[in-house]
């Protein structure tokens, strides 16, 4: 009887391959930690194997966006298989590989330009590679769930290794009150996203994103005060996760505390996250009730832009400077944000440039202050053109990309979510964030400033390495190379819709 009623149950179907580059990078951070247990090997062989997991999950990300043209041709129940598997809980589809492509770029990229941080670590440099690989996973899991309890889970999963990795070195107090603050700021964010997700179960009884979106055609919700205030909570979550004010307190006292070296991976990964489960459930979940999620984003992003802007002129430290930028960075992408899904492709090019930016600007700050950074105030800039020229000149096009310069690809992606957020009939919003633009552009300008028109205060500097030189050199090349060509990634991002 026990075996009838067993034979009877509804198994979730099962495609490993929906999460393959998930499996290669948690199964890249496990390897990596039982060799140094084992063999305990230098950190160039634990760098390899970290090298070997991400490409790994970039073949298979590769393999699965190749293959998607033949899933959407299947027939309707091998297609929810292949599309919907784990009893819909992950989703298959353009959208979450590209998350992945960005994750997996930007993870190489953090890695390389931290790697005098890995080496500075010694035994710990496996643990550090592990959380950088565990982080990336979750993520990109984050990124590619369609079930709010799959998002939640992996949103845990990458903050909590962004957590240990902000005070990975344990050797300065500004490292450990990061490390602190993050987690205790971060937990209250999850508990609030958490919380959200348990109002929109008791509005609609369904956890899924698509479900929900399938719910509006068969209900009408009269009075959606809860399901209104659950969307309310999972968009402050998630605004925490991608420094978006008011909710961006923690983010300059992080990142200058945070080893240098992995500051602009920790900043990028987590963005790209964030704004990929913002766009599954905004534009996926609830797209019908985008007269009353639109203004409180608005309202998000103009206040981001503003204040990012504004408090970034007056900050002596670059690191501070980078993170208010990256408060105004993230007002800029909630610009699109709140203009719908027909932004989207203005988005991930926008999230997808920037995040590189990012990590090639700490780069830089790694190479001036050593791999902790313990000098980023202003005044260590002084005469870097003289000193290195060539972090000076790559530091400039990134910050001259940030600022959205014509000719960059800070100007193609701003230029991307201001015409869709006007055509979008948000034209206060596009005069905002054009008044912040002009007003960023100045803290830009006076970082170079200092960099070309001052004195050194001390002459000697060591070179950059050349796992640095390879980061700014890819930095740059997107910087100026999709700013002059930028339809081919436009092309990938036009078909990276959020179903």
């Amino acid at each position: 009887m026990i075996f009838a009623q067993i034979s009877q149950i509804a198994f979730p179907s099962v495609s490993w391959f929906a999460i393959a580059p998930e499996l290669a990078l948690a199964v890249g951070a496990a390897v990596v930690l039982l060799v140094d247990v084992q063999w305990k090997p230098k950190t160039r062989v634990l760098g390899y194997l970290a090298a070997l997991a991400i490409t790994v999950a970039a073949a298979f990300s590769l393999a699965q966006w190749l293959r998607l043209d033949d899933i959407f041709s299947l027939p309707r129940d091998q297609f929810f298989r292949a599309f919907l598997p784990f009893g819909q809980m992950v989703v298959l589809d353009h959208s979450s590989v590209l998350a992945r492509f960005v994750l997996l770029a930007v993870t190489s990229l953090g890695i390389a330009s931290g790697w005098n941080l890995f080496e500075k670590l010694g035994r710990r440099a496996a643990e550090a590679l592990a959380l950088v690989l565990l982080a990336t996973t979750g993520f990109a899991l984050m990124a590619s769930s369609v079930h709010l309890v799959m998002i939640f889970l992996g949103l845990e999963v990458g903050s909590i290794s962004l957590y240990v990795l902000a005070g990975i070195t344990r050797e300065r107090i500004d490292s450990d009150e990061a490390a602190i603050k993050y987690f205790l700021l971060g937990s209250v964010a999850s508990a609030v996203f958490i919380y959200g997700a348990a109002l929109v179960f008791a509005a609609t009884g369904l956890l899924n994103v698509l479900q929900i979106q399938g719910l509006f055609t068969q209900v009408v919700f009269t009075k959606p005060a809860i399901l209104l205030i659950g969307v309310a909570l999972l968009i402050v979550g998630l605004a925490f996760k991608v420094s978006a004010a008011p909710f961006h307190s923690w983010a300059p006292d992080v990142y200058q505390g945070a080893p240098a070296g992995l500051v602009g991976y920790m900043a990028a990964v987590a963005k790209i996250g964030g704004f990929a489960a913002m766009m599954r459930i905004l534009f996926s979940a609830v797209p019908q009730l985008s007269e009353d999620w639109a203004p409180i984003v608005a309202g998000l992003a103009a206040l981001s832009m503003v204040l990012g802007s504004v408090v970034a002129i007056v900050q002596d430290d670059v690191r501070r400077l980078l993170a208010y930028s990256g408060v105004a960075h993230a007002g800029f992408i909630l610009t699109g944000v709140a203009a719908g899904s027909a932004a989207a492709p203005a988005i991930w090019f926008y999230v997808g440039v920037y995040t590189v930016q990012l990590v090639g600007a700490f780069a830089v700050v790694a190479a001036v202050g050593g791999a902790d950074a313990s000098r980023s105030a202003l005044p260590a800039y002084a005469g870097l053109s003289k000193r290195q020229p060539f972090l000076a000149a790559a530091f400039t096009v990134l910050l001259l990309g940030m600022a959205g310069l014509p000719l960059t690809s800070g100007f193609v992606a701003k230029f991307g979510v201001f015409q869709d957020a006007w055509q979008g009939g948000l034209e206060w919003l596009v005069i905002v964030a054009l008044l912040a633009s002009v007003v960023a552009f100045f803290l830009y300008l006076r970082v170079i400033v200092v960099m070309y028109m001052q004195e050194p205060e001390d002459a000697e500097m060591a070179a950059p390495s050349g796992n640095t030189r390879t980061v700014l050199w890819i930095a740059t090349a997107v910087t100026v190379v999709l700013g002059l060509i930028p339809a081919p990634l436009l092309q990938i991002a036009a078909d990276a819709l959020p179903l």
